[in-house]
């Protein structure tokens, strides 16, 4: 990754990022799965097409959720909930 031009974060060895020009792309790697995303689909692309190179991939297509994290699209942004989390954890509070 560091030879392809990306920095590893500080904080987490896991997360990877690059910046061209005005665009940027993050890497989450998590055991056997990876979630991309950036700022623009040609970035995006580039990067799966430059892991496809190197690894052995998948593409399953967008994510839908990661880490029991719901990832819905609303127009050009993008809200995660954990909303389903906290309705689990409700219901067995008032099981109990």
């Amino acid at each position: 990754m560091i030879d392809y031009s990306f920095s590893y974060n500080e904080a987490d060895k896991c997360i990877y990022t690059k910046i061209e020009n005005s665009d940027c792309v993050i890497i989450c790697l998590y055991v056997d799965d990876t979630l991309i995303f950036g700022t623009c689909i040609n970035i995006v692309l580039r990067t799966k097409t430059f892991l496809a190179s190197k690894f052995d991939i998948k593409d399953i297509g967008e994510a839908s959720i990661i880490m029991g994290v719901i990832i819905i699209g609303k127009g050009d942004s993008i809200l995660l909930s954990r909303g389903h989390h906290v309705k689990k954890l409700l219901r067995e509070v008032w099981l109990l």
